[in-house]
């Protein structure tokens, strides 16, 4: 991996430290000039003729996320965040009062609420497993846990607020052995590292493309398995997902479409198809290889300040680190590494609520170095953090 080619066709890289990729990554010249390239597009000849003009190029889109996911290309439905292709997964699994959701303590604030959702409208049973001694799910809790009622289980694979990466393929045993459909938000580890859904073992899985793919903001993806798709009942119908029968009815199109949306912004998602090529042309194994290490970096320099306590879990770690500083609120850390030219960002509780009742952590410094971050970066921004230890603005 060309570390300093991989910055020069990254604009970011000029004049700030970015690490903040678990929030938004840092897109390359090659992704924005074809964002910038299609609304220019759009701008000369409309936007229906544009998209008729680069229908070829939307394909490969599908069949580019295929490859990332180690799926087919019409088992992918795009959508405009992560949490609403996740949403269209989970609200498409019937469920009736009585049956229950499986999910970890590491679940992300949106997906809890939408549980929290289902089971005030239909009086759903909510089940959080319990951690296992290194901080993620315990497998061996959730197969006791499963029952005739157990109708889903939802697992966040990395947090929003920590390192850990939760045993997503043994969890997919589980899930398989059982014969209950298995939802995985792969929002933080997609593009972070090598994540094949034949592997895991689910059912479905949600990721956006603004985070560790180094896409545009506005883009999500879902992948559905084909042979899950007789059990399920999508939320939401539209002209994009189904076909009108010449009466009163309809039928579902084929594949993970009928989850879609018929309106899609063309320029961004031909953007993420740009990152989803540029992650396929590095390699994911290469990718996670250097993010597993600048995550260790990370880790190792904060862990080494007096005053700086880490708070991540889990026995496999990645390159979300998250710290706080005695003496500092998280918010003016951020707050005085930004005015230094660093950009971190601060997780709440209410991002992790599940989470939150049983460690009850403060608000956390987040920081999410990836693969075109240096490690003198890495080690500027953690002396920055050292200078502030007991000296509050």
């Amino acid at each position: 991996m060309d570390v300093d080619a991989l910055r020069a066709g990254t604009p970011g890289c000029r004049h700030r430290i970015h690490l903040n990729n678990a929030g938004a990554g840092l897109m390359s010249q090659a992704t924005l000039d074809t964002v910038v390239e299609h609304l220019r597009l759009e701008a000369e000849i409309g936007g229906y003729e544009a998209a008729g003009a680069t229908a070829g190029r939307v394909a490969a889109v599908y069949a580019g996320l295929a490859e990332l996911l180690g799926g087919r290309a019409d088992e992918i439905a795009l959508f405009d965040n992560a949490t609403h292709a996740w949403q269209a997964a989970f609200y498409s699994v019937p469920l009736k009062a009585g049956d229950r959701v499986l999910t970890g303590r590491n679940e992300y604030g949106s997906n809890v609420l939408a549980y929290l959702q289902a089971a005030r409208r239909v009086g759903a049973e909510i089940v959080v497993v319990p951690n296992d001694e290194h901080g993620q799910l315990d497998t061996h809790a959730l197969a006791e846990l499963i029952d005739e009622r157990t109708r889903l289980i939802g697992v966040t694979h990395v947090p929003t607020a920590g390192g850990l990466v939760n045993p997503a393929a043994a969890i997919g045993r589980v899930a398989r052995a059982a014969g209950v459909p298995y939802l995985l938000d792969a929002t933080q580890s997609a593009g972070q590292f090598p994540v094949d859904v034949a592997e895991i073992g689910c059912d479905f899985l949600c990721g956006t493309g603004r985070k560790f793919l180094r896409g545009p903001r506005g883009t999500g993806f879902l992948w559905v398995r084909d042979g899950i798709l007789e059990r399920l009942d999508p939320h939401v119908v539209e002209i994009e997902s189904a076909d009108w029968d010449g009466a009163r009815g309809f039928d579902w199109v084929p594949g993970a479409q009928r989850f879609a949306t018929w309106e899609m912004n063309y320029a961004a998602v031909l953007g993420l198809g740009a990152a989803v090529d540029q992650a396929l042309n590095l390699g994911l194994d290469e990718i996670g290889k250097r993010n597993a290490e600048l995550g260790d970096r990370m880790r190792g320099v904060l862990e080494d300040l007096p005053g700086v306590t880490l708070h991540d879990l889990g026995s496999r770690q990645c390159a979300i680190v998250t710290a706080t500083v005695e003496g500092v609120e998280s918010e003016q850390v951020v707050a005085r590494l930004a005015a230094s030219g660093v950009n971190v960002t601060v997780t709440v509780p209410g991002h992790q609520q599940f989470d939150t009742e049983d460690r009850n952590p403060p608000p956390l410094i987040r920081f999410s170095p990836h693969y075109y971050n240096t490690e003198d970066e890495v080690e500027h921004a953690a002396a920055l953090v050292g200078a502030m230890v007991g000296k509050p603005l």
